[in-house]
């Protein structure tokens, strides 16, 4: 009987560090988003280029680092959003301005901060529509009853919260067109533009991830047209 309580032990405990894996990898991913948080916050606040650069790449290589705990913790909404705070970031390096260098650092913020919330609420994510929630990782589509059961929200509900969503986007293209250097602008909106396209050609891409990506890349159209030919 000893000899059987001495084999089984090894095995409950690997059971037991099996169980708080994730959300220990949730732990270490928040901690090391924290660290990307305060250098961007860094960048952000620096009156000279070069040490904004100095920051932006040091919250890029932490980004880079902590892919494996990302990936360990499962958080879907938290990939998204510090993917998306990653490439903000890279074109935050080749811009030639403080201001246009902070447009791009004011979104990586904001998307990282984003990501230590979907860290922290990890648990209690719904997985019902998941795949559309998390293609408008910063719109709320949930729909909750004063019960607190859950029940997907219909295609029109969706549309009209993937346009709400993006009239700040569109907001932010114009901003842009008008405050940064336009070969950049341009590079920036052809990238946006181009990945919608190849979202779009995937044949499994579910009707909300649809929409918002064909309505992101006519916004973003119309951008290109306003900014004509100068990245070329």
């Amino acid at each position: 009987m000893k000899q059987l309580q001495t084999l089984f032990l090894p095995l409950i405990l690997l059971g037991l560090f099996s169980s708080f894996k994730p959300n220990q990898s949730c732990e270490y991913a928040s901690s090391n988003v924290s660290y990307v948080k305060s250098e961007i916050e860094k960048a952000v606040a620096m009156t000279d280029l070069q040490l904004t650069r100095f920051h932006t790449y040091k919250a890029i290589n932490a980004i880079e680092k902590s892919k494996d705990e990302l990936d360990n913790c499962g958080c879907e909404y938290a990939i998204d959003n510090i993917t998306l705070s990653s490439e903000h970031l890279k074109m935050a390096t080749k811009t030639s301005t403080l201001a246009s260098t902070a447009i791009f650092l004011n979104k990586a913020l904001k998307e990282t901060s984003d990501t230590l919330t979907s860290l922290k609420e990890h648990n209690t994510h719904k997985s019902s529509y998941g795949n559309d929630v998390l293609a408008l990782n910063t719109v709320n589509l949930t729909n909750e009853n004063e019960h607190g059961s859950y029940t997907p929200p219909t295609e029109e509900l969706l549309k009209q919260k993937v346009d709400s969503s993006l009239i700040s986007y569109r907001a932010s293209l114009d901003k842009m067109i008008s405050t940064v250097n336009c070969r950049e602008a341009r590079a920036y909106a052809d990238r946006i533009f181009e990945h919608c396209e190849q979202q779009l050609l995937k044949s499994n891409l579910s009707e909300g991830k649809k929409y918002y990506n064909l309505k992101t890349k006519e916004i973003t159209a119309e951008a290109i047209e306003k900014l004509g030919e100068c990245g070329k």
